[in-house]
């Protein structure tokens, strides 16, 4: 398995569904209108539907534990700036940049966006990992 070196990237393209977002306003009780009720979001500055800023920041769980690192990732830490709304229905990129790697305690710290098309951030963060063999 190859090692994972400061100033490697990895890109991943997301979506979040209305029926999605339903989902996660059910599991965690956060039911706010803003994010399950369209009526009720057209009447907000968003004027439509926005995805709960958990929620859209658990694409960088996903991608740490299936994909970049992948299995066997221990997740440490993570920072978010929730700086724009994320819509419903809108395609997103998750963009990760390894910043620094510490190969005696194989942990990382990675820089990671969720931006749109246009190359707007909606959230910029950081996180810490640990994987026995990538790092």
């Amino acid at each position: 398995m190859e090692k994972i070196k400061v100033g490697d990237t990895y890109i991943h393209n997301t979506n979040f569904t209305q029926e999605r977002v339903n989902v996660f306003a059910q599991v965690t009780g956060d039911n706010n209108p803003i994010h399950i009720d369209e009526a009720y979001a057209a009447q907000t500055p968003f004027g439509r539907p926005i995805v709960h800023g958990f929620f859209a920041g658990s694409v960088f769980s996903k991608v740490f534990g299936t994909l970049f690192p992948g299995e066997g990732t221990i997740y440490m830490y993570q920072e978010m700036a929730f700086l724009s709304p994320v819509f419903v229905g809108t395609d997103y990129k998750a963009k990760f940049e390894v910043v620094e790697v510490n190969s005696e305690k194989h942990r990382a710290v990675v820089k990671c966006t969720l931006e749109d098309s246009d190359g707007k951030i909606a959230i910029s963060g950081q996180a810490k990992l640990m994987h026995k063999e990538r790092f």
